[in-house]
């Protein structure tokens, strides 16, 4: 009889995940069509990830982003494009060989509802924090478009806040390619940094 219990169980869990998984879907569908297609590939798993190098007044630096759907966006237009969803999700910033400062993302896309063809693209990538004393957090922000798959984006010569590292992300522009971030990993190991305060 246990056992038959715990079977009944494991089922009703597994039914559980699998009504759970169908809400995130229809919520995808009816809120961020353009999740299940990213930058020309399909993305079923509705997230993209990619990498580039970003070249910035001080130096060029390997960068990751990955990034998926959220609720809160700007209510700002941007180029003339009203906004249509947000952004969350991660990334890091290779600050020397090995070394990978990570960051958090958070974004809108502007003018993309069933593809992100066409659309505008527009991130904040802000230095985590273990625990919050109120110090300060270097960020950046990045706007492009998909030109096929690639992100091509740049700051706009947006102010950027230093990081507590002294490290100061200025004039920065660069192209993002799919990949995963051990591509990132490897970028990072073999780059030739230049040095920051």
């Amino acid at each position: 009889m246990p056992i038959r219990q715990r079977h009944g169980c494991l089922t009703s869990l597994f039914g559980l995940l699998l009504l759970g998984v169908g809400v995130v879907y229809a919520l995808a569908v009816l809120t961020s069509p353009w999740a299940f297609h990213i930058g020309g590939r399909s993305t079923p798993l509705l997230y993209w990830s990619g990498s580039g190098q970003l070249v910035t007044k001080s130096g060029t630096y390997p960068l990751y982003v990955s990034f998926f759907p959220a609720s809160h966006f700007s209510r700002l237009q941007l180029d003339g494009l009203r906004p249509t969803g947000g952004l969350q999700g991660s990334g890091s910033v290779c600050t020397a060989p090995g070394v990978m400062q990570p960051l958090k993302l958070s974004g809108t896309i502007y003018g993309g509802w069933r593809t992100t063809e066409g659309s505008l693209m527009a991130f904040r990538l802000l230095e985590r924090k273990l625990f919050d004393a109120g110090q300060r957090q270097g960020y950046f922000d990045l706007y492009g478009r998909w030109q096929g798959q690639q992100l091509v984006m740049n700051d706009r010569g947006r102010y950027a806040g230093p990081f507590r590292s002294g490290l100061r992300i200025e004039r920065a522009s660069v192209t993002l390619d799919w990949g995963g971030y051990s591509e990132f990993k490897t970028a990072c190991a073999a780059a030739a940094l230049p040095t920051h305060p």
